[in-house]
């Protein structure tokens, strides 16, 4: 067990002091990273590097170039720069806490002798209510690392002679990770303090755009606050495979199968996740588990997010069109000053929000879409399945626009280009299929979400509205 969870019981430590102790394990695990082979499968829960395996060995690392990928030429130099970031690795929420608390305690309460049982009784349960979904150490290095990263991959946008505007979700966790990451750009621009130290700079708690499902009515009613709108993941998790595993589980433990749920499932193996993207360890709560239950266990993640965040209803990603069209809005501003020799008013835009903030729009722009949509009954057929939200959304993901100006261009529509980046790899463009497009052809490209998405029609909700889900 990792050495900040020995000595005094948790419950009589400082929420302070245990971060701190966490840092203090954090960098004494740094050379030493964990691997498992459940890594791959946390959905959500995901730790970054399990989409950039590279960060294992090297966090600092741009890792290795794209084959068959062009980037804009040499005559191209990067305009303006608009990242959305997940926080980083971040506590398990309150509710997920006192979930794992019920476990823990029906497993210390058996008196048959069960080994499985007995050692996950003896784990310290470490984790108090209080620290609800807060950014872990280990979050803040995410943001740290994130930022020094893009200095280095993008010098002459993240420079000290910059303007960087910075939002975040008003959430603890995004704050957190909006300060973090500038302490990553001041490491990178300003290793001695200096007066212009960005760490101070301002962030703008920004809900109307990093938190845009809260304000839409149309969704909360309809998806958020409707129990119905969740069929298939709650089908799921009363079909074969979750059974097995409940009866599984229930058989390792040596406890009633009627004391086991799905909820008290899951709460197990995202531990696991916790485990591992919080403390760097495997942790018994690992052992629960196989490859085939971790396949099952993502599957069930994934009908989640695609029916609350993804295609399951048009209203998921249709919310997001108010954050799509603020994106091509700055674009639009950057090149009217481009166009008349005026300095940029925003090169560097961060904003810093949820996976929910992310999913939505990258669904609205139609990225990992499969033929079919999920259900509870087509596990097997979406095994090589596209949307797999640990590979699009794990902590610290990030999805960059880049605006290019080139100033040898053949004609005026090759003079501004975009690239997009998903957690910091190119991203081939719906439209083309290539990695670089004209912003002239972006833009027709997504000419209806731009002209036609109205934030405010598209969330009302109808007067004859019975929060059913059949118009969505």
């Amino acid at each position: 067990m990792a050495s900040c969870c020995r000595g005094p019981s948790p419950g009589r430590r400082s929420l302070p002091l245990l971060l701190l102790l966490l840092r203090v394990s954090l960098v004494r695990q740094a050379s030493a990273a964990t691997t498992s082979r459940l890594s791959g499968y946390f959905g959500t829960k995901s730790r970054y590097e399990e989409v950039n395996q590279h960060l294992l060995r090297d966090p600092l690392s741009l890792g290795p170039p794209e084959p068959g990928h062009l980037l804009p030429s040499a005559a191209c130099v990067p305009l303006q720069l608009r990242a959305l970031i997940r926080h980083g690795t971040r506590f398990p929420t309150e509710k997920q806490i006192r979930k794992l608390g019920q476990l823990h305690r029906l497993l210390r309460s058996q008196e048959r002798a069960c080994p499985a049982a007995q050692q996950l009784a003896r784990w310290d349960m470490w984790y108090q209510p209080e620290m609800d979904g807060r950014l872990a150490p280990k979050g803040r290095l995410d943001m740290e690392q994130l930022a020094q990263r893009l200095v280095a991959r993008f010098p002459g946008l993240l420079s000290s002679q910059r303007r960087f505007a910075f939002a975040s979700s008003s959430k603890h966790r995004c704050v957190e990770s909006s300060a973090a990451f500038r302490r990553g750009l001041q490491l990178a621009l300003h290793p001695q303090p200096s007066p212009s130290d960005i760490v101070h700079e301002k962030t703008e708690i920004d809900d109307k755009l990093m938190r845009f499902f809260d304000h839409c009515e149309k969704f909360v009613t309809s998806v958020e606050e409707n129990d119905t709108a969740m069929y298939q993941v709650d089908a799921f998790k009363q079909g074969p495979e979750m059974k097995r595993i409940q009866e599984k589980i229930a058989a390792t433990l040596c406890i009633p199968v009627r004391d086991l749920n799905a909820d008290l499932i899951q709460v197990a193996f995202f531990t696991c996740s916790f485990e591992l993207a919080i403390k760097n360890v495997n942790s018994p709560w690992c052992s629960l588990f196989n490859e085939d239950d971790a396949q099952v266990l993502e599957y069930l993640n994934d009908l989640k997010q695609y029916w609350k965040r993804g295609y399951g209803y048009d209203i998921n990603s249709r919310s997001s069109c108010i954050l799509f069209q603020d994106i091509f809005k700055h674009f639009d501003r950057a090149i009217a000053e481009s166009k008349s020799s005026m300095p940029i008013s925003s090169p560097v835009i961060l904003q810093f929000g949820h996976a929910e903030t992310l999913q939505p729009l990258l669904a609205l722009m139609g990225f990992f879409k499969d033929e079919e949509p999920l259900t509870a009954d087509n596990y097997k057929k979406q095994m090589h399945r596209k949307f797999r939200s640990g590979h699009i959304v794990p902590y610290a993901s990030n999805l960059l626009f880049v605006l290019y100006h080139c100033d040898q261009a053949k004609t005026p529509e090759e003079e501004y280009q975009v690239q997009i980046m998903l957690n910091e790899k190119l991203l081939p463009f719906l439209h083309s299929e290539e990695t670089v497009s004209l912003y002239t052809d972006l833009k027709n490209h997504y000419k209806d979400i731009l002209q036609n998405c109205n934030f405010k029609e598209e969330c009302e909700l109808s007067k004859t509205n019975n929060t059913s889900t059949d118009e969505l």
